[in-house]
């Protein structure tokens, strides 16, 4: 039985230092992401699956819509994006350093639709 691997958007859809699978079933990915200066995951939903951020080293700050926020998210920290809302992520760490941060996504069948 082959089971087709759930889209990777950081192969196709952005640029960002490193993205490493940790887990990954149908149900739940678990990532490790490295973003450097200037770096981020651009504006995108999940219609089935949030996301739960836990912030390792650096800082990410996480903006949403609807509604409009932005969530600064400090080593130690974590931050849950419901399924449905818009968000973007970018790289926070001070002085031009690296963010490194643990992304949970589930549970539901992963999917990443780009916004504008």
């Amino acid at each position: 039985m082959t089971t087709e691997a759930a889209p990777r958007p950081w192969e196709t859809e952005y640029t960002i230092t490193d993205t490493t699978i940790v887990a990954e079933t149908p149900e739940l990915r678990v990532l490790e992401i490295t973003l450097g200066p200037g770096e981020e995951v651009p504006w995108h939903v999940h219609s089935k699956v949030e996301d739960i951020f836990y912030c390792l080293t650096g800082a990410l700050e996480i903006f949403t819509r609807k509604p409009e926020a932005n969530h600064l998210v400090a080593p130690g920290e974590t931050c849950r994006i419901p399924h449905g809302r818009a968000h973007r992520v970018t790289n926070a760490a001070p002085n031009g350093g690296i963010t490194r941060f643990v992304l949970v996504q589930g549970p539901g069948t992963y999917d990443y639709v780009p916004l504008d």
